[in-house]
Formats: structure tokens, C-alpha cells, sequence
């Protein structure tokens, strides 16, 4: 079993930045894949990053040139720097692990204003 606690969200302004970490614990070595996906109210929810073990990175359409997925392997740790937010990034967002069972965070709440 995997387990992800994510933080970071919060209420931002258009064109701010936020930083999401989720940090994974348990049977973390056999994690090869670990992301974000968020849902907003009404909407089914969406891959926004993913990053290998190796390093390869994912990105959504959406958010490509605005959002950076990292990983610290030493601290399991997966970041989500969000850059040049919008108010259509309103979302929970949720960590994802993958071993390859998918492992899923509580969510965090990132609220955009215009």
C-alpha cells in the first residue's frame, strides 16, 4: 500500500503561482509513475502531469509552459509548480501513484480568481 498526503493548495490570484507537494510513504519502491490530476465541480477528472522514475514528464495541453512536474526521490516527494494561473484551473487537485496499482491523495482545493 502507497499512501499520499498532498498540500500546497490555496486561493490565488489570475497570473499567480502555487506550489503542490504530495509526499508518498509505505510501499513506495515499486512506484514507477507518480502525477497530478484535478476535477473541477461538474467536470470528470483530467490528467494534468505525470513524471516517470526515470524522469520523463506528461503534460496536459492546458498546461504546457505554465506548470512543472519534479520529483525528489530522496524525500518521495512529487511537486506541481503552477505558474501563470487561470481561473479554469479552479480544481481539486489529487496525487496519483502508480505501482502499478493507482493510489490516489485526499485532494487539495486551488481556487483561481479573475
Amino acid at each position: 500500500q502507497v499512501q499520499l498526503v498532498e498540500s500546497g493548495g490555496g486561493l490565488v490570484q489570475a497570473g499567480g503561482s502555487l506550489r503542490l507537494s504530495c509526499a508518498a510513504s509505505g510501499s513506495i519502491f515499486s512506484i514507477n509513475v507518480m502525477g497530478w490530476y484535478r476535477q473541477a465541480p461538474g467536470k470528470q477528472r483530467e490528467l494534468v502531469a505525470t513524471i516517470t522514475s526515470g524522469g520523463i514528464t506528461v503534460y496536459v495541453d492546458s498546461v504546457k509552459g505554465r506548470f512543472t512536474i519534479s520529483r525528489d526521490a530522496a524525500k518521495n516527494t512529487v511537486y506541481l509548480q503552477m505558474n501563470s494561473l487561470k481561473p479554469e484551473d479552479t480544481a481539486v487537485y489529487y496525487c496519483n501513484a502508480r505501482d502499478p496499482r493507482w493510489y490516489w491523495g485526499q485532494g487539495t482545493q486551488v481556487t483561481v480568481s479573475s
